[in-house]
């Protein structure tokens, strides 16, 4: 796996353009267009853009050198959907990458690192949290001390991951509160939990404590989040922004319009 060496003379940081909440991008919302990384960068910035979403150490650079922060670290350091923390044949080998992608996040200045639960396989819900509470007991401390946050992210099992575990909030909740540590979060996929749960806004209420960071999306079909899906997500974003809620909601919908014109559009709805 590629380590990279990173500087700290990097740009200051571009602030959001307006609204309360830091709202990020991924790779996937510029889907149709032939892009390079910094033709993606500079189109973000452009638009006002606070970061860059599930983006590697080697490309902090020239994600910075437009001004704009890493907000998370994706794949495979944290493990992968299908394989991750549900596993003890796998806590020592993602153990070790884990605390490299935080290093690198806090040498960079990014402040998530992803993980998951990985698939059931035939394995008990219960039996899979024991197992990724041991995991994440024996790795938050280390999370602590860099002041980086390791993310579970919530996914469907319904549509796009079958057999994925941490598929319903109250089982991720389950796995916060056994682990106790302020480093050690929820990835709340609002597209995800549609399929899975509904009720959006009040299960961000009422399980705020546990979420360090959101991904958007249109329902049906993950395209964007504008009125040819079934979410508010202005009122959504409302909701996230009244709750004091300091961390990044990050774009990663697959745009079916031209996808500068779509991202522009999904920026002006999150903006609260």
């Amino acid at each position: 796996m590629f380590v990279p060496v990173l500087s700290a003379a990097f740009l200051p940081l571009r602030a959001a353009a307006k609204g309360r909440l830091k709202q990020s991008v991924t790779k996937g919302v510029f889907n149709g267009r032939k892009m390079s990384l910094d033709d993606m960068c500079r189109e973000a910035a452009d638009l006002g853009i606070y970061g860059f979403d599930l983006i590697q150490p080697q490309d902090f650079p020239t994600v910075k050198k437009y001004g704009l922060a890493p907000t998370m670290i994706p794949n495979p350091w944290g493990g992968t959907i299908k394989d991750a923390l549900n596993r003890k044949e796998n806590h020592e080998r993602i153990r070790g990458t884990i605390k490299q992608a935080i290093d690198l996040a806090a040498g960079g200045g990014c402040p998530n690192v992803i993980t998951f639960s990985g698939n059931r396989n035939g394995m008990s819900d219960e039996e899979g949290a024991d197992n990724c509470v041991l995991f994440l007991n024996s790795v938050k401390g280390y999370a602590e001390d860099k002041g980086v946050t390791i993310c579970m992210e919530l996914l469907n099992s319904k549509v796009n991951h079958p057999d994925y575990m941490c598929d319903h909030t109250a089982w991720g909740v389950g796995v916060m509160k056994r682990v106790n540590s302020p480093r050690v979060k929820l990835l709340y996929d609002i597209y995800h939990m549609q399929i899975m749960e509904g009720d959006v806004v009040r299960t961000i209420r009422d399980n705020f404590q546990y979420i360090a960071h959101f991904h958007t999306g249109g329902n049906p079909g993950r395209h964007e989040i504008d009125g040819t899906q079934e979410l508010n997500y202005h009122f959504i974003a409302q909701a996230i922004a009244d709750l004091g809620f300091n961390g990044v909601i990050a774009h990663e919908y697959t745009p079916v319009r031209d996808p500068i014109e779509s991202l522009k559009q999904a920026i002006e709805i999150c903006t609260v």
